[in-house]
């Protein structure tokens, strides 16, 4: 299928691994030349990998510390204009919320929050301009599941919820949409480090360990298994496509049913 995207241009912030590198790759294969986000040293190794596995693929990337507004401001300014902006990047620690500092939740405000928000300030309006442009926020299953060891993680990602469609409804009357997905469990590289280091813990497979986690934790889930990173992208790149023209406003759960109820 044609998602009519070629010589669209894209910033995926946190976009050099895991389900910031998928969308990445699924939108250079798509003709949008794509600009990457990671951390220091990160960032060559990831425009290397994606030349090998996207012929003729138009990229660039760059490091930002997104806890400092400076940084972003300098980041956007050097970018330029933008058709499509994936506010992916995130962070998380998993720990009792009376053993989370104020910190703590400052660092997931500032990253999970307030990148998205400085992001978006800069570049919907040049969208709004030329009306056409995707903003999508990558939430999480978590903002709806609030495990009790990401209570600050989940209450980051609700707030970027309220965000997306806060902003969608500024787009009123434009061809600009402002959408949310929320991922589940997904086969990240930190995903596989967690079922690897569990395995030898446990003794036990890797496969064993993934099995156990949805029958014991996320016992919710219908498909009963990791979602690739592929399968979160697929979603998120036809969002940005004018085939999705009519979806704003709006929060996706790819989630594999494990959020309960029927909305």
């Amino acid at each position: 299928m044609d998602l009519q995207l070629e010589n669209k241009r894209a910033l995926v912030t946190g976009s050099t691994s895991g389900i910031g590198y998928a969308i990445a790759k699924l939108l250079a294969k798509e003709g949008v030349e794509v600009i990457l986000n990671g951390k220091e040293g990160t960032i060559e190794t990831a425009i290397s990998r994606l030349k090998r596995e996207v012929a003729g693929v138009k990229v660039s990337g760059m490091a930002v510390d997104f806890a400092i507004a400076e940084s972003v401001e300098e980041f956007i300014e050097s970018i330029g204009e933008i058709d499509i902006l994936i506010n992916n990047v995130g962070i998380f620690t998993s720990q009792q919320f009376t053993d989370t500092t104020d910190q703590d939740w400052q660092n997931m405000f500032d990253v999970n929050v307030m990148s998205g928000v400085r992001l978006s300030r800069k570049v919907l309006p040049k969208m709004l301009d030329k009306n056409w442009g995707r903003i999508i926020f990558i939430s999480s299953e978590c903002a709806m599941l609030v495990p009790e060891d990401l209570i600050a993680y989940s209450a980051s990602k609700a707030m970027v919820l309220a965000l997306s469609r806060g902003l969608a409804h500024t787009t009123k009357g434009s061809a600009v949409t402002v959408n949310a997905v929320l991922p589940g469990s997904t086969l990240s590289e930190g995903a596989e480090k967690f079922l690897k280091e569990t395995a030898e813990q446990q003794g036990i497979s890797e496969q064993e360990v993934a099995d156990n986690f949805f029958k014991e934790v996320r016992t919710t889930s219908l498909i009963q298994r990791f979602a690739s990173t592929e399968e979160i992208a697929s979603t998120v790149v036809y969002l940005c496509s004018p085939l999705a023209a009519a979806t704003n406003g709006a929060s996706i759960k790819v989630d594999g049913g494990s959020v309960p109820g029927i909305i």
